[in-house]
């Protein structure tokens, strides 16, 4: 298979960022008044923490229909951690997140154990995740039956 070429489009504003994806989609990712933006979107990084759960699902859902896996819904609550000194010019202290916990909720007929199966594949495979890991933040998942 031959690779895959993502493109994206900006136009920015101060603090604000417009961004038009393939398909014609948009995004705005912007940061709060009190930071010199418009909140009229939402900040990089919860975005980045957005794109890790968007990414999670789509290989969750592609892994489940390999594995005969019997996922009917997932929901994800994603926390980042980091010190803000690195992104403020400490050089220090790394400008990104020092830990990301990763929690899905999975409504499901399946076991626990079929779970972690479906958790360790769709990491492996996911991109955002794996990127992640490869910069060292410390992932921690926890995937769990609703």
């Amino acid at each position: 298979m031959a690779n895959q070429t993502f493109h994206i489009t900006t136009n920015s504003e101060g603090m604000r960022t417009d961004i038009v994806a393939p398909h014609d989609n948009e995004l705005i990712v912007d940061e709060p008044a009190n930071m010199g933006g418009t909140n009229k979107g939402a900040d990089p990084l919860s975005t980045l923490l957005a794109s890790l759960a968007g990414c999670e699902n789509v290989i969750a859902n592609m892994v489940a229909k390999e594995m005969d896996f019997d996922l009917q819904n997932i929901k994800f609550d994603i926390k980042g951690s980091l010190d803000p000194r690195g992104l403020m010019g400490d050089e220090s202290v790394r400008p990104y997140f020092q830990t990301v916990e990763v929690n899905a909720t999975i409504e499901t007929s399946e076991s626990e154990e079929r779970i972690k199966e479906l958790q360790e594949k769709t990491d492996a495979r996911c991109p955002v995740y794996t990127t992640l890991q490869a910069a060292g933040v410390e992932l921690t998942p926890n995937w769990v039956k609703a």
